[in-house]
C-alpha cells in the first residue's frame, strides 16, 4: 500500500536541515577532509612498496576505497544518530508533530536534508581531489573516478539511513551514539574478521557456496566489491577473484543491493517512529 505524503512540509524540513549544515560550515569541513585525505592517500598510497606519486587510476581507486570505508560510514552515522532522539530530548519533537505534518513526512524531510548535505560534501571533496587526479592521470580516469564517487555517495546514504533507524530506536542521545559507534565497528572492522574466521575454521570441510551471499549483508563489502572487482591490477590482491562469482559482482546488482540497504533501514525507522508517536 502506498502511503500518501505531502511534499511541501518535507521540502521545508529538508531545506532547514540542509541550510543548518551549510551555516555551521559542516559541509565545508567534511569536503575539505575528503579532499585532503583523498589527495594524500592517492599520492602516498604506495609508500609501503617504496614509491610515491600519482599512479594509474586502478591503484588510486584501490587506495581511496580504504579511506571511504573507514571515514564515510563514521561521518554519516555521526551526522544522523541524534536526528530524532535529539529532538525528543530537547522537547521540540512534540512541537514539530503538533504542526500539520506526519511522522513519515518529518522523517523523510530530515533524511533528505541530511542526505543533501552529505551529497554536497562528498561530491565537493572528492570532486576537488578528482580534478587534480584527472589532470595528472588523463581523461581516461574520468569515468572510473565518477563511478567511484557515486558508489562512495551510496555508501554514505546507506549509513545515514542506518543512523536514522538508530535515532528512532534509542531512548537518549548517549545510547544512540553508543549504538552508532558499535555499528561502525561491526560493519567496518568486525564483520570481515568473522567471515575470515568462517573460512579458516571450515578448512574445506563445509560447502561454502553461500559465502558470497554473506558479503551482501554488509554495505561496506558491497562498496569494496563494486570498486575493486573490475580492477584487474588489484583484484587478486584483495582476494575477491576467488570469493565472489562474476555473476554476483555485476555493478547493477551491487548498486541495487546498496539502494535496498538505503530503503530498508529507512522504512523500518518510519514504521518505528510512527508506532512510537502513537504510543506516546
Amino acid at each position: 500500500m502506498i502511503i500518501p505524503v505531502e511534499w511541501t512540509p518535507i521540502v521545508v524540513i529538508a531545506g532547514k536541515e540542509f541550510w543548518d549544515r551549510i551555516r555551521n560550515r559542516w559541509v565545508l569541513a567534511i569536503a575539505l577532509v575528503f579532499a585532503v585525505f583523498a589527495l594524500v592517500i592517492a599520492y602516498f598510497g604506495a609508500a609501503q612498496q617504496g614509491t610515491v606519486g600519482f599512479r594509474g587510476m586502478d591503484v588510486t581507486i584501490a587506495s581511496l576505497v580504504s579511506l571511504v570505508i573507514y571515514l564515510t560510514p563514521l561521518i554519516a552515522l555521526i551526522l544522523g544518530y541524534d536526528t530524532i532522539v535529539g529532538e525528543r530530548e530537547r522537547g521540540s519533537l512534540e512541537l514539530l508533530l503538533s504542526l500539520p505534518i506526519t511522522p513519515l513526512e518529518l522523517l523523510l524531510g530530515k533524511y533528505l536534508g541530511l542526505a543533501g548535505a552529505l551529497t554536497c560534501s562528498t561530491l565537493a571533496g572528492f570532486g576537488l581531489a578528482g580534478i587534480a587526479l584527472i589532470w595528472k592521470l588523463g581523461g581516461k580516469a574520468i569515468a572510473p573516478y565518477v563511478g567511484f564517487m557515486g558508489s562512495a555517495l551510496l555508501l554514505g546514504l546507506v549509513f545515514l539511513s542506518i543512523a536514522l533507524l538508530v535515532s528512532t530506536l534509542a531512548r537518549d542521545r548517549v545510547r544512540a551514539s553508543g549504538i552508532a559507534i558499535a555499528l561502525w565497528f561491526f560493519y567496518v572492522l568486525v564483520y570481515d574478521l568473522l567471515l575470515l574466521g568462517i573460512l579458516v575454521l571450515s578448512e574445506s570441510r563445509f560447502n561454502l557456496s553461500f559465502f558470497p551471499i554473506l558479503l551482501f549483508l554488509n554495505p561496506a563489502d558491497l562498496f569494496r566489491i563494486l570498486n575493486i572487482f573490475g580492477l584487474e591490477e588489484v583484484r587478486k590482491f584483495y582476494g575477491l577473484a576467488t570469493i565472489m562469482p562474476a555473476g554476483l559482482a555485476s555493478p547493477w546488482l551491487l548498486s541495487g543491493a546498496m539502494v535496498l540497504w538505503i530503503i530498508a533501514p529507512l522504512s523500518i525507522a518510519a514504521w518505528r517512529f510512527k508506532s512510537g508517536v502513537k504510543s506516546e
